[in-house]
């Protein structure tokens, strides 16, 4: 048997994708929520905001042949996707018209609470009730600065930075350890291939992937899926640098406001101050924008140049730890470091799951502010031998299989391997050495094929 297995790459799901796994039951009572549905809304293909839109205020089914008419034929296409999109929300619900005629109405719940957050009215939002004014208010810089720094504390704990070691919660390790970003050897932390790729990600994906995978343990934690998920969503509608209540929460949410705080998402000064602050991760955690860069403060620190040296200025042990993932370091000073690109040092990274695509995004990401007056920003030879150094460990194609092998005669050999190709499922054949390769799915088809060829013998 040959077997080689490449390394997984690692997709962040985005809202929509991460919705339609949960079942109807979950959705219909996330719609109940105006935030909810305004979030899901914004999240919607262009054409489907449309189509809901145009619906928003009908009662009544309408068949399905007059939504497929708002568009001319050669847009067929894009409406299937359109109502796709709708459907595996559980947004369109398949409802006949008079008539019999198949036809479609937009889910009631949905529709009441979008009414409500695109027009106004309905409750107030808990976390919305008026505070007296904080005698120890917190400004945006303050606050973007916090978020920062426990984000970062998590990474360096990934890294396995010695300084994070008692700043990083054990709900946080717990979530690293389900999410396969760390494993656990020889009773230490160690990140795994997924984490390298994670590592490389920007700061928006890497919360928004980090959530959805504390999402999954909730409700072991004892929490409802469905108020945390609300929350969630709420926080990305409030104002960044204003306070907001906790007054109103029970214990559970209570707890779930503890979990967002250490991870930066949300700031609070004392446990039970009665008040919280979004900052910016909680803002821009579904708020629907693509590639938001929640690192306002910091101006890039990257120089990379044709002999494929790469400078860091900056003294940050992370970022040095990251450029170190594909880079061998060469010096360290208190402020300034240098690593050059090497074909072995590319090569760990690729087999640590790192794609070249990424290595050259995160360049790009964290480029010096006089690379960025340059155009392209990056030295086209630097980034060309990275892709060759990628297209040279991608030369061979290995695919698992099952190996056959020392058959009696060359027509059986010739039986076996005729049958395995009209199934589709034969990898390799050499009739000289009467050996041949099958797929893995297909071995036990062929198996018992020859089991009663032998029979008939």
């Amino acid at each position: 048997m040959m077997a080689v297995s490449k390394s997984p790459s690692l997709k962040c799901k985005d809202l929509h994708d991460y919705l339609k796994t949960l079942s109807a039951a979950t959705l219909e009572k996330l719609y109940n929520h105006p935030a909810t549905c305004l979030a899901v809304f914004r999240e919607l293909p262009t054409l489907s905001k449309h189509y809901v839109t145009r619906l928003l205020f009908v009662e009544q089914p309408v068949p399905q042949a007059v939504i497929g008419s708002w568009l001319h034929q050669q847009y067929v296409k894009q409406h299937l996707e359109a109502v796709e999109a709708l459907c595996e929300l559980h947004l369109y619900v398949e409802y006949p018209v008079p008539g019999g005629l198949p036809g479609w109405i937009l889910n009631t719940t949905f529709r009441k609470n979008l009414k409500v957050a695109l027009l106004g009215g309905g409750k107030t939002w808990a976390v919305c009730a008026n505070l007296e004014k904080d005698k120890h208010a917190r400004d945006v810089n303050f606050l973007d600065s916090y978020a920062m720094e426990r984000w970062e504390a998590l990474l360096h704990f990934m890294v396995g930075s010695q300084q994070s070691e008692n700043t990083v919660s054990s709900d946080a390790i717990k979530v690293l350890l389900h999410s396969g970003l760390m494993k656990k050897e020889n009773e230490s932390n160690i990140i795994t291939t997924e984490g390298f790729q994670f590592l490389l990600m920007t700061t928006a994906s890497q919360v928004w992937h980090f959530m959805l995978q504390y999402l999954d343990t909730v409700e072991e934690r004892g929490l409802n899926l469905v108020d945390c998920l609300t929350f969630l969503f709420q926080l990305s509608f409030l104002t960044l640098g204003k306070d907001y209540s906790t007054g109103d929460m029970n214990e559970s949410m209570l707890v779930f406001v503890q979990h967002l705080r250490e991870l930066g998402i949300v700031y609070q000064r004392k446990r039970r101050s009665g008040r919280f602050y979004p900052t910016r991760l909680a803002i821009n955690l579904a708020s629907g924008l693509k590639e938001v860069n929640l690192d306002v403060n910091k101006a890039g620190y990257i120089v990379v140049e044709t002999n494929y040296r790469v400078y860091a200025y900056t003294d940050s042990h992370l970022q040095i730890a990251l450029i170190a993932l594909f880079c061998e370091m060469m010096y360290r000073f208190p402020n300034f470091s240098v690593g050059v690109f090497t074909r072995e040092s590319v090569r760990e990274a690729l087999k640590s799951g790192i794609t070249a695509d990424q290595i050259i995004k995160f360049l790009q990401m964290h480029a010096h502010p006089e690379m960025l007056k340059q155009k392209p920003t990056l030295p086209p030879t630097v980034v060309d031998q990275i892709r060759l150094w990628e297209m040279e460990r991608d030369r061979f194609k290995f695919t698992e299989g099952v190996l056959y092998s020392q058959f009696l005669s060359q027509s059986d050999f010739e039986l076996l391997c005729n049958y395995a190709q009209d199934l589709g499922v034969l990898i390799f054949s050499n009739p000289a050495r009467r050996v041949m390769l099958v797929s893995k799915s297909g071995h036990d088809d062929v198996k018992r094929f020859w089991k009663r060829h032998r029979k008939d013998l």
